[in-house]
């Protein structure tokens, strides 16, 4: 079967989240689960619990990543999931992790990754022309205009 594209990339919000998107133990396996319904191999797994509260989790997998960032104190958490192969299901992933944190509301984009430019254009997120980037020694610095006029 012939890819349409090199990857795809999963954008999960999750908000409404239970308070168990502050327990390490219960986000790791969350995201065992994820890795598991979604056909992935592990490779390796990270979940860090911060004082006084939110949790990162990375899981290398054969196939790419799985991550989560949480914020109990909103009852959010953002996660993705990107796969390069073609047997890995994203969506089954993204299912998983919604019902872990019994997320009220989601949100989940998906970006298609590594098409060529030929075959189709590239979205702009700031006009090009007014972004300004400097680059001093090993620092880098940029700045691009808020869309909208935001705060």
């Amino acid at each position: 079967m012939e890819q349409d594209c090199l990857g795809r990339h999963l954008i999960i919000e999750l908000w409404g989240c239970n308070d168990s998107i502050d327990d390490a133990a219960h986000v790791k396996a969350a995201m065992l689960d994820a890795v598991k319904a979604a056909n992935a191999t592990l490779l390796n797994i990270f979940v860090h619990a911060f004082s006084p509260q939110g949790v990162t989790g990375v899981a290398v997998l054969a196939e790419s990543h799985l991550s989560i960032h949480t914020w109990p104190e909103h009852g959010y958490a953002a996660a993705d999931v990107y796969t390069c192969g073609a047997t890995m299901k994203t969506r089954a992933a993204a299912d998983v992790l919604c019902a872990a944190f019994q997320a009220a509301r989601t949100n989940i984009m998906e970006v298609v990754r590594g098409v060529a430019p030929d075959e189709a254009p590239c979205q702009q997120v700031a006009p090009q022309p007014e972004h300004v980037r400097k680059v001093t020694g090993s620092h880098f610095k940029a700045t691009v205009p808020r869309l909208g006029g935001g705060v």
